[in-house]
C-alpha cells in the first residue's frame, strides 16, 4: 500500500511539473497569465487559427474575488471590434453596387447637407462635402465627444464612455444621426484622420440604403450565414449572467481618474449601453456583444477572403478595398491624430494594416490587419500565413500593448 501511495505521489508530482513546464514554455499562455498578474486584465481567453484549424485555444482565469471564470459560453462586450462588422456590412452593399464610395452622405441622410466645421475664427459652413468614404476611413471630422463637447479621446475627462454613444439618450439610429449632424466637424471632411463615431453613423446609412433595420441587415447578411447566434446588441437576463465582469484598473492622476489613488476591482455596473431588446440605437462602432466562438467565425471568414464554408459573405475585392491605404501611419506631421501605439500601421476602412514590420517588432509580416475594442478585445488577420489571432477580456484602461504582446507571443509559438 505504501508503495502504491508513493508511486501516486511521485506520478502527481511529475504531472504537475510537466504541466508547469508546458505553461512556462508556451509563450502565449505565459503572456495570458502575466497580464493577469500585472493587473492589466482579469480572466482572459486567446485563440490562434492557422491553415484551416485552431492551433491554440486557451483560457487563463484569475480566480480573483469579483471576477468570473471564462468558459465557452462567456459573453464579451466587443465595443470597437463592432466597427469591423459594420465595415464588412458596408462592403456587402458595395458589392451589390447600391452606393458609391464617393457619394455625398447627404444623398441618403439629408441632415448632413449643411454641416459646419470648426476653424480658428469659430464655426463656419464646411467647404468640402462629407462623403461616405470619409466615414469609412475616419476622415470625416467627427470624433468621440465628452459631455463638454471636447474630444473625448484627448481631453482630461471623467466620463468612462463618450457622449452620443448612449442608449439612455437615444432609442434609434435616426434620432442619433440627426443629433450628430448638428455637431461642427473638427476639420474639413477628408483632410485628416481622427478616430470617432463614424461607424455608428454608417449603421443609420445601412438602414436607409438597405431598407432594413441595421440589426436585421447584419443578421441576414453576416450573423446567420456565419452561425454567429451569440453576436447581438441586446441581452436577455440569462445572457447577462454570462457577460464577463469588467476589470477596472485605472492609474491615479490620469484622464479617467483625477484622484491620487488607483481605481481597481471588478464590476458589472460600468457599461455605456443598456443592452435592452426594446432599444433600437444599435451603434455599429461600439454596441455589439459576442463570444469567442462567434467572433472566431467572423475572423475565419476574413482569413478566407470573405468565404465561410463555401458561402461568399463579402467579395475578395471588398476586402482589398477596405484594407487599402487611406491614412498614413504614425508618425506623420499631416496625420497628428494617428495612434502612436500603432507605429508602422497605416489605416484602411476601420482597420490598421501593417506596412513596416521593422517598426512593429512583433514578428508579424507585412499586410496583417485588424482592430481592437475598448474593453481590451483584440484581433488581427494574417493573410500571408492564413492565420488569425483573437483575444477576449473585459478590462479598462485600454492598452494597445496587450495586442502587441499577444502578437509577439503568437509568432514565437508558430515559429
Amino acid at each position: 500500500m505504501k508503495k502504491i501511495l508513493s508511486f501516486l505521489i511521485l506520478f502527481l508530482a511529475i504531472s504537475c511539473n510537466e504541466n508547469k513546464d508546458r505553461q512556462e514554455n508556451n509563450p502565449v499562455l505565459s503572456f495570458q497569465n502575466q497580464i493577469i498578474q500585472e493587473g492589466l486584465t482579469g480572466s482572459n481567453a486567446a485563440m490562434i487559427f492557422k491553415n484551416g484549424k485552431v492551433i491554440y485555444n486557451q483560457i487563463a482565469n484569475s480566480s480573483a474575488m469579483g471576477d468570473k471564470d471564462i468558459d465557452g459560453e462567456t459573453i464579451f462586450a466587443i465595443h470597437s471590434m463592432s466597427k469591423a462588422v459594420t465595415t464588412v456590412a458596408m462592403m456587402i452593399l458595395l458589392d451589390k453596387e447600391l452606393y458609391d464610395l464617393n457619394d455625398n452622405l447627404s444623398k441618403y441622410l439629408p441632415e448632413y447637407e449643411n454641416i459646419n466645421c470648426k476653424g480658428d475664427d469659430g464655426i463656419y459652413p464646411c467647404k468640402n462635402k462629407l462623403k461616405i468614404i470619409h466615414l469609412l476611413t475616419h476622415r470625416s471630422g467627427y470624433t468621440y465627444y465628452a459631455r463638454s463637447g471636447k474630444n473625448w479621446l484627448t481631453t482630461t475627462y471623467t466620463d468612462l464612455y463618450p457622449d452620443y454613444i448612449n442608449t439612455s439618450r437615444f432609442n434609434n439610429l435616426d434620432d442619433f444621426s440627426k443629433a450628430v449632424a448638428k455637431i461642427p466637424l473638427d476639420f474639413e471632411p477628408g483632410s485628416m484622420y481622427t478616430y470617432g463615431l463614424n461607424q455608428a453613423i454608417l449603421g443609420r446609412l445601412i438602414e436607409v440604403i438597405s431598407g432594413q433595420s441595421f440589426y436585421s441587415f447584419l443578421n441576414e447578411n453576416i450573423f446567420e450565414k456565419l452561425g454567429m447566434s451569440e453576436t447581438k446588441f441586446h441581452l436577455t437576463d440569462e445572457e447577462r449572467e454570462r457577460l464577463q465582469p469588467l476589470r477596472v484598473n485605472i492609474k491615479p492622476n490620469t484622464a479617467f481618474n483625477s484622484s491620487d489613488y488607483n481605481l481597481s476591482g471588478y464590476t458589472a455596473a460600468l457599461d455605456g449601453y443598456s443592452y435592452l431588446k426594446e432599444n433600437k440605437a444599435h451603434f455599429g462602432g461600439e454596441g455589439l456583444v459576442s463570444t469567442m466562438k462567434d467572433f472566431a467565425k467572423f475572423c475565419e471568414m476574413l482569413v478566407n477572403n470573405g468565404n465561410y464554408n463555401g458561402v461568399q459573405i463579402v467579395s475578395k475585392k471588398g476586402i482589398e478595398i477596405m484594407t487599402s491605404k487611406y491614412s498614413n501611419a504614425y508618425p506623420d506631421p499631416n496625420e497628428p491624430n494617428a495612434f502612436p501605439d500603432l507605429e508602422g500601421y497605416y489605416y484602411g476602412f476601420t482597420f490598421s494594416v501593417l506596412e513596416k514590420p521593422e517598426l512593429d517588432g512583433t514578428g508579424a509580416p507585412k499586410g496583417i490587419y485588424g482592430w481592437s475594442g475598448y474593453h481590451n478585445t483584440h484581433f488581427w488577420i494574417d493573410p500571408e500565413n492564413k492565420l488569425f489571432g483573437l483575444f477576449m477580456s473585459r478590462a479598462i484602461e485600454f492598452d494597445f500593448s496587450i495586442l502587441s504582446r499577444f502578437k509577439k507571443a503568437s509568432y514565437q509559438l508558430i515559429d
